[in-house]
Parts: C-alpha cells; sequence; structure tokens
C-alpha cells in the first residue's frame, strides 16, 4: 500500500512540475556551436573556472584571488580570472598571463589590453579612442551586436554612461533563445559575492565588447595609437619601401602617418595618414601583391631527411 501511494505522489509531482521542467529547459536555449576549435590551453582555463563555481568571499569580504593578486579584499572579477589563467598556466607549465590574457586590476586596463593585442571586438563596432571595426577581410563595417563570442573570450561590461569597465566576466556558452534572441553564458567572479554562472543578452547595453582568443577583427589607426595592428600596419608600409625598418615599433608615429599619406595618394584615396578601413585594405591588397612578385623573399621550407 505505502509502495502504490509512493507511485502515485510522484506521478502527481511528475504531472505537476512537468511542464515547468519544460518550460525550464526550453528557457535554457539552443547551444550555438563554437565558430571555431577551442583550443587546449583555452580549454583548461575554462575547466579551472568551472572547477570555482560556488566559492564565496569570507564574511570580511576578502578572497584567495584578492590576495594572490595583493588585495585579499579587493572587488575580485578581474582577479578571479585572471588567478584562474595563472593556475591553468602553471598546470600546462607554460605562462598564459601577459600572452593569451591579461594580469590587470585598474579599470579599463584588462580592455586597453586586448586592444593593444589586437583582440578586442566593440559590441557596437567603435573602439573608444580608436575607431570603427570590421571582420578582417571584410569591405563591410561591422555590424552592432553582430559578433558571437566564443568559448573563453573576455566580456566587459560597464554600470554606467562613462564606458569604463565595471566588470568583467569569462564567455562559457551562447545560445539561441526561442524568440530568435542570443544569450551570453558566463562565469564570473564576485556576482555579488561568488564565482557564479550568470546569462547576458548579446545586445545588453551593459555590455562594452569582448577581449577575443583570435584576430578576428581590424580597427581604425592613427597617429599616437600603439599595438600589434599598428605594427603589422609598419609592417606593410615598409615591404612596399615606404617606411625603414627602424621605424617598425608598434608606435603611430608621424613618419608613420605620412609614409600612409604616400600610399593613399598613389592609391587615390584621401590621403590624410588615418588607417581606416579602405586604406588598411587596400594596403594589405598591396603588400601581399608585392610578396607574390617578389620570390627572392619566399622561403621554402625542407622538410626531406639526409
Amino acid at each position: 500500500m505505502r509502495k502504490a501511494a509512493g507511485r502515485l505522489i510522484c506521478l502527481l509531482l511528475a504531472l505537476c512540475l512537468g511542464p515547468a521542467a519544460a518550460s525550464r529547459a526550453e528557457s535554457i536555449g539552443t547551444l550555438i556551436p563554437p565558430a571555431y576549435p577551442i583550443e587546449p590551453e583555452v580549454q583548461l582555463v575554462l575547466d579551472v573556472a568551472r572547477s570555482e563555481l560556488g566559492y564565496t568571499e569570507q564574511s570580511d569580504g576578502s578572497t584567495k584571488y584578492g590576495a594572490w593578486a595583493g588585495d585579499p579584499k579587493a572587488q575580485w572579477c578581474a582577479e578571479f580570472l585572471c588567478w584562474t589563467v595563472n593556475e591553468a598556466g602553471e598546470r600546462l607549465g607554460e605562462p598564459l598571463l601577459g600572452r593569451l590574457y591579461p594580469f590587470y586590476q585598474g579599470t579599463n586596463t584588462g580592455r586597453d589590453w586586448f586592444i593593444a593585442q589586437g583582440r578586442y571586438i566593440a559590441r557596437k563596432g567603435i573602439v573608444p579612442g580608436w575607431g570603427s571595426q570590421w571582420y578582417t577581410g571584410s569591405p563591410l563595417p561591422m555590424a552592432r551586436d553582430s559578433y558571437i563570442p566564443q568559448p573563453g573570450d573576455w566580456v566587459f561590461l560597464s554600470y554606467n554612461s562613462s564606458g569604463d569597465t565595471s566588470h568583467v566576466a569569462m564567455v562559457e556558452a551562447v545560445y539561441r533563445m526561442e524568440d530568435g534572441s542570443v544569450s551570453v553564458q558566463v562565469i564570473e567572479g564576485n556576482n555579488p559575492v561568488a564565482v557564479t554562472r550568470a546569462r547576458y543578452p548579446l545586445s545588453d547595453w551593459r555590455i562594452l565588447g569582448y577581449g577575443t582568443v583570435r584576430d578576428l577583427a581590424d580597427t581604425s589607426m592613427r597617429m599616437g595609437h600603439r599595438g600589434e595592428k599598428v605594427k603589422a600596419l609598419q609592417e606593410r608600409l615598409h615591404r612596399i619601401g615606404l617606411l625603414k625598418e627602424e621605424d617598425i615599433t608598434g608606435f603611430y608615429s608621424q613618419r608613420t602617418s605620412d609614409a600612409l599619406k604616400l600610399f593613399q595618394a598613389e592609391a587615390g584615396l584621401t590621403d590624410n595618414g588615418i588607417a581606416n578601413q579602405a586604406t588598411q585594405l587596400a594596403l594589405a591588397e598591396k603588400a601581399d601583391s608585392w610578396l607574390m612578385e617578389h620570390t627572392e623573399f619566399w622561403v621554402v621550407a625542407d622538410d626531406a631527411e639526409p
């Protein structure tokens, strides 16, 4: 009798909870597969982050992540991610901080590091202090909310109109919801006192942009800028004979601007020294053509065993 009553209760619970459970399952959405393979080092960083889910700060606000970074009672969203990357690097036996991800604590510092590395995509397609963006090789401007973040990317958020970074989290997965919208699932620290999962709509006004694990986009540049994208521009200008090798520094100097003006004039573009989309695409094409025409600079690898 007890077993029969138990089965009846279970059946009634299933009938009552079934639709709700189904609704919750539907609300999760459909996983959008990553557009690129997840590199082993990125996968390890994600695995370390997942293993920290549930960690809660102490009653005085201190955390092991803050202590590791030098300030036990720091607001620790960035410290958590940096600790995670460092932990993964130690397990791999090679440093990941400073190469794949930044070590930072201050406002905007992490975002600016990714910008300098040439691995930052702004949600609105415009990088503050730089200019418009486009996907590498594309003749079209980057559309607002068009980038689907990849696992391992860092998402930078702001909670005010200043545009300064207030929070950072790591992208774990992305889902397509029933209404067609896109939801970004992240792992984040300091939310508000623990390591948790959270969801943000792709178009969430708080999202400033993403520090990406891959180089996927280009950005307008001008004099005074500094970074890997500037260095790549200078290398192309040097290749076609408009810039000296000693000026390949990664800093957009007056000489870089003057060299670009010469190229723009030759290409029939506005010669203002600003490396906008049209200029960068034309320069890349010119530099590639030059290399194809000068086979003396080709390097042929000899894989034959003696």
